[in-house]
Parts: structure tokens; C-alpha cells; sequence
């Protein structure tokens, strides 16, 4: 089936993929980007409860007397939870509209906060964490979903520009905001703070957002109220937590009898497969529609995130754990190191939103080779510069990644969604984030497996940087390759390679 056909297979039942949804047209240009910098400002507090707390884990251990597992779980249960309720969430904001979903994530996102702040015990923050996360990836799919109803044309390309400068600001600034807070709060309650910065943020936000965030919700999608599919949710749901779950574990969970759960995971999904298409035609309404998986440009944009997510964010893992535990840089010190990297991020996603409409997925592989790279360089860095000065010394392969970063992120969300139907935005903005989530667990367990096994064999953390760091550009250079097939599968189609092209008739 050529690419033109997928696309009228979903746009037979649904509305046109290129137009705005009644109502929000209505809005003038400044509401529409000041209802955007809410949701940048809600994206920026929740990613950046992703990075921040990897420096706090020290001081939470000792304010806390925390074991290594339960800081394992402060970490990880937090993703788990945000990438189970990706795709759910982003259904429910089609269904219910995308403002209630805003925030009702948003309420609890900030009472979880708050409860992470006060947590009197370890246990208390892991409970905290997992309702964090929760309510984190409700609301990932509706900012996304949000651009996509607001915004059209170039006007949403640069929208997802600013958007992946968001993603970079907050992954790369979280360790700095993390070492001036805990050196402002002290060593053994300065990680409270981590979590509460979060309350007046998400005070303001809220209220903005009851004024400013559109009302409306997805054009055909009321029908769906009261007729969620939840065999597909507990499938889905099943799945995600069999894959994610051994990998996120992987350094806590001995054995390899912990694997079989992929296995398990890999069974649900073949299971949810049959499923959502004996769903699609009974004429029912499946959770994840055939359809959707059906538009090419769609599915390569989401395998590629996936890969480049699993080498991206495994970068600043091992970069951090070599700065602190084997240079032993301070939290603000280790944060300062990395902050070449949101710099050159959050300038290059704002160009990329401009620049992709008329470069198209040839940014995003520029990007992806820069990136590439930057990796390749940092680990010629480390090996020839040694003792304290290799974290200043790698300030500017880092710098580089943040430019390649920033023409990768939002550029190729804004080519992925492209062809998508605007009602159907939220459930492809949580399938695509799930498997973002998965590409950064799967890419943490290889990259960390790697790192502190040759940490373990005494070779020292500047070779387990290095080793880790060349796994990490495997998946860059998968990711690199899928882009490739991308970009020709668009040529060949005749189609323009912009987000706003659509394949030949």
C-alpha cells in the first residue's frame, strides 16, 4: 500500500489531518502562543523531574537512609508509571478534551510533589514518585495534542520547535537546578527541594491554564465517551510493564530469569495486535487504531525517537556517574559540566521549528550525525584528557550534541505527526512517548550494564564512560539509519520532505 493510500485510510474516518479543529481557529495568534507557553512551562517542570533527581539520590540516601533499591525505585518507578499511562492518557485526552486532561495531570502532578517533599520515609517517596509519574505521562500526550489542534503549517512546526527546546532545556538543566537547590537546602534535606519548586510552578500553571488553554475537544472523538477499550489498556498496560520493568531493574535484579519477562511483554503486544484490529473491524473503537500504525511516516518517526532516546539520554547517565563517582565533582559541578549541552539544545530546537518545514528530515539526520559525532569526540576527550579538567575539556563535544540534539527532538515529533488526523493527536503523541520511554530504558540497562561491569573489573570509570558511550552510538547510528529509510520512503512518494507535505495522490 503506498503512502498516499495509508493516509486516505485514516482520513476516511477522520477529519483532515492538515486543518485545526473548530473553535481553537477561533483564537487569535497571541492566545494560541500564550496557551503554548503554559504548556511549555508544565512540559519543562515535569521532564525536568526526570533529570533533576539523579543528582539528589545522595542526599536522599542520607536524609532518608535510603538503600540502594529504594533509590533504584525513586528512579524507576517513576518512568514505569509515566510510560504505562502514555497511550491511555493520551485516548482519554481525545475523548474527555485535552484541557481537562491538562489538568487533572497537572493538579496531581503537583500534590505528588508536594508529598515527595514531605515524605517521611523512603517508602512514602517511591509511593509519591510512582503517582508522579502517573501524572507526568497523563500529561505528555496533551501538550503535543494541543500543539497539533492549536497550531498548523509552519506555525506548528515552529510550535514543536519551541517544544524541543524545551525537552533539551529541561534534560540537560536538571543536574545544575539539582546542585544549586541541594546546595542551597543542605546535604541531608537539600533534595526536598527538588520537589518542592515544583508547587508555586504548578500553582501558576494551573491558573493560567483554566484561563488560557482551549476548551475544545477532538473533532470526532466525543462519540468515544463511556467506550474506553479496556481489554487493549490492560494489554498495553501488561506489556509496558513486562518490557520496562526487567529493564529498569537490570542492576537490582540478579539472574537472568528476569528477561523471560520480555518475552512476556513481547507476547502481550502480538496479543494487543490481534486484538485492536478485531476491535477496528467490529466498527468499534480500538485503543491504539491499525490505522494509525498504518501511516509510514508515523511509524518511522516513532521507531526512530525510540532509538535515539535509548543513546541520547544514556549520555548524561554515565557522564554524570563518571563526573561524581569517579572525579568526584560535586552535584552543582556535575550539573555546570552538562550545561553546554542545554545551551546549544535549546537555540538549535528553536531553529529547528523554523527550519523544518523547509528542510524536512534531512535536519533530522544532520542532527543525528552531530550528535554521533559529539559522542565519538567526548570519548576521544576522556581517554586523552585526564583527572578533573576532562569535564571542561568535554564542554564543547557536548555543545555540539546540544545543536544535533535540538534538530533531532522536535523536528522529527513535528514529520511523525505530520499525517496524523488532529483527533487522534493525543493517542499518537502517547504511543510516540511510550516509545521514548522505552528506547531510554532499553538504552540505560545496555549502556549501564556495560559501564558498571567494567567498573567492577577495576578498569576504571574513564574506560566504562568510553565503553558505555560507544554502545550508545550504536543506537545513535540505528536511529541514523531509520532516518535514512525515512527520508527516501518521502522521495519516493513525490512527496515534499516538510511536515506539512502530504504524500502524492
Amino acid at each position: 500500500m503506498s503512502a498516499s493510500e495509508n493516509t486516505r485510510t485514516v482520513t476516511a474516518e477522520q477529519p483532515e489531518p492538515h486543518s485545526v479543529i473548530p473553535g481553537v481557529a477561533d483564537l487569535s495568534d497571541a492566545h494560541k502562543y500564550r496557551a503554548l507557553a503554559v504548556c511549555l512551562l508544565v512540559g519543562f517542570m515535569t521532564l525536568l523531574d526526570v533529570s533533576i533527581v539523579n543528582v539528589a539520590l545522595p542526599s536522599m540516601q542520607k536524609g532518608l537512609h535510603a538503600t540502594p533499591a529504594d533509590l533504584s525505585w525513586v528512579v524507576s518507578g517513576y518512568a514505569l508509571t509515566f510510560g504505562l499511562i502514555l497511550v491511555p492518557a493520551g485516548v482519554f485526552g481525545d475523548m474527555v478534551g485535552r484541557r481537562t486532561a491538562f489538568l487533572a495531570g497537572l493538579a496531581a502532578f503537583t500534590v505528588a510533589s508536594g508529598l515527595c517533599g514531605i515524605a517521611p520515609s523512603a517508602t512514602f517517596l517511591v509511593v509519591s514518585r510512582l503517582v508522579q509519574g502517573l501524572a507526568s505521562g497523563v500529561l505528555g500526550p496533551q501538550i503535543s495534542g494541543l500543539i497539533q489542534e492549536m497550531f498548523s503549517g509552519g506555525a506548528r512546526a515552529r510550535a514543536f520547535g519551541y517544544f524541543g527546546a524545551t525537552v533539551g532545556l529541561a534534560t540537560a538543566v536538571g543536574p545544575l537546578a539539582g546542585g544549586l537547590l541541594i546546595a542551597a537546602g543542605g546535604e541531608e534535606h537539600g533534595w526536598r527541594w527538588v520537589f518542592f519548586v515544583n508547587l508555586p510552578i504548578g500553582v501558576v500553571a494551573f491558573a493560567l491554564a483554566l484561563r488560557l488553554i482551549p476548551g475544545c475537544v477532538g473533532a470526532g472523538m466525543a462519540r468515544m465517551r463511556g467506550r474506553i477499550d479496556w481489554i487493549g489498556v490492560a494489554l498495553l498496560g501488561g506489556s509496558v510493564i513486562a518490557v520496562m520493568l526487567p529493564l529498569v531493574q537490570e542492576q537490582q535484579w540478579t539472574g537472568r530469569g528476569k528477561w523471560w519477562l520480555v518475552v512476556l511483554g513481547v507476547l502481550l503486544l502480538a496479543a494487543l495486535a490481534l486484538w485492536e484490529r478485531r476491535m477496528a473491524a467490529s466498527g468499534r473503537t480500538p485503543l491504539v487504531p491499525p490505522s494509525l500504525l498504518r501511516i509510514g511516516s508515523y511509524t518511522r518517526g516513532a521507531t526512530l525517537a525510540l532509538l535515539y532516546f535509548g543513546g541520547f539520554t544514556t549520555i548524561f547517565f554515565i557522564f554524570t556517574l563518571f563526573l561524581q563517582d569517579g572525579l568526584h565533582y560535586s552535584a552543582l559541578e556535575a550539573g555546570l559540566a552538562t550545561t553546554p549541552f542545554a545551551l546549544g539544545s535549546a537555540v538549535s530546537a528553536t531553529l529547528g521549528g523554523r527550519l523544518v518545514g523547509k528542510h524536512g528530515r534531512a535536519l533530522v539526520i544532520l542532527g543525528i550525525v552531530l550528535v554521533t559525532v559529539a559522542t565519538g569526540t567526548a570519548i576521544l576527550v576522556v581517554h586523552w584528557v585526564h583527572g578533573r579538567g576532562a569535564g571542561v575539556a568535554a564542554a564543547a563535544p557536548l555543545l555540539v550534541a546540544g545543536v544535533g540534539s535540538g534538530l533531532v527532538i522536535a523536528p522529527n515529533l513535528a514529520l511523525a505527526l505530520s499525517e496524523v488526523p488532529v483527533a487522534r493527536a493525543g493517542t499518537a503523541g502517547g504511543v510516540m512517548q511510550t516509545g521514548q520511554r522505552l528506547g531510554s530504558a532499553l538504552g540505560i540497562a545496555c549502556v549501564s550494564s556495560v559501564f558498571f561491569s567494567r567498573v567492577g573489573e577495576g578498569k576504571g570509570y574513564a574506560n566504562a564512560f568510553q565503553a558505555g558511550a560507544v554502545v550508545a552510538i550504536c543506537f545513535e547510528v540505528a536511529a541514523l539509519l531509520v532516518g535514512l529509510v525515512d527520508w527516501r520512503s518521502r522521495k519516493a512518494a513525490g512527496a515534499g520532505d516538510g511536515p506539512g507535505a502530504r504524500p502524492a495522490a
